[in-house]
């Protein structure tokens, strides 16, 4: 069989709350996701075998973590597939930026898996299959802009709107489970609404944290707010700022400091993945 391309694309959190803790340990958010156009590429190819194989090397994560690979274990197991794949993943989504890339990855391996295996599963199941896999895994399964609560997996669609953002990646790696481990990370926010959302907050609890242990995206912070209203995704390490066009996001681009990378893309409030199934 063909090898067939899947999209996995990246997301932003437009606003970050950390409104408490489970007795679990997991965090209790709010938040708001949005894609974007910036996207990682998969491809796969059915085995007769039912081995699971990534194929390619990616810089940062032996095959046997990756959560390509994990996923498409779990979905075998749990639709009693005597199938295998061969896995190959083409990365564009930074590393440890809080773009949700890794988790992106699973959701699409269990989506395309789902389909060429023909398991039947519907999305709920595969949502629940992903949240095994990470708190961000469901919202791509999901593929439509929402507000979350839970950890992250109780959805509300909503059509924020879709600008096109500087998107800078500083040299960071950040470690997510510390940052939410730290005991100086606010776990008390007040509970907001979507209305307070849409006439414009905005924060993320995780940023000042983040900016401590990370100077290299505090320096990128500073510079990005001194231009417009910054903003870290996730629990970082990437920040963003909305344009108005894609002209302003390119002079903006254009004027970073030099060795900071990046992107300029768009806003997308329906995934690629979806159109793909």
């Amino acid at each position: 069989m063909t090898e067939v391309a899947w999209p996995a694309p990246a997301k932003l959190n437009l606003m970050l709350r950390v409104v408490g803790r489970r007795t679990d340990g997991y965090h209790l958010l709010q938040t708001v996701f949005q894609f974007i156009d910036l996207c990682d590429e998969l491809s796969f190819r059915v085995r007769d075998d039912g081995e699971v194989r990534r194929v390619n090397d990616v810089e940062g994560v032996p095959a046997h973590i990756d959560l390509t690979v994990r996923a498409a274990n779990l979905l075998r197991s749990e639709a009693g597939c005597a199938a295998g794949a061969d896995i190959r993943v083409e990365k564009r989504i930074p590393l440890g930026g809080g773009l949700g890339g890794g988790s992106s990855d699973a959701a699409t391996t269990l989506v395309a898996l789902n389909q060429l295996w023909g398991c039947g599963l519907d999305s709920p199941q595969l949502m629940r299959l992903g949240l095994q896999l990470g708190a961000d895994v469901p919202i791509f399964v999901h593929g439509h802009a929402a507000w979350a609560e839970g950890v992250g997996e109780q959805f509300t669609d909503i059509e924020p709107i879709t600008p096109y953002y500087l998107l800078l990646a500083p040299a960071a790696h950040v470690d997510t489970g510390k940052i939410f481990q730290d005991p100086e990370l606010t776990r008390n926010s007040p509970r907001i609404t979507i209305r307070d959302f849409l006439a414009g907050t905005h924060g993320n609890d995780c940023l000042a944290v983040v900016r401590r242990r990370y100077p290299e995206v505090a320096a990128a912070f500073d510079w990005l707010a001194d231009k417009a209203e910054a903003r870290l995704t996730g629990t970082g390490a990437c920040l963003y700022a909305a344009c108005e066009s894609r002209a302003e996001a390119e002079d903006l681009w254009r004027q970073r400091p030099d060795g900071l990378a990046g992107f300029v893309v768009r806003g997308v409030n329906r995934s690629p993945l979806l159109d793909a199934c």
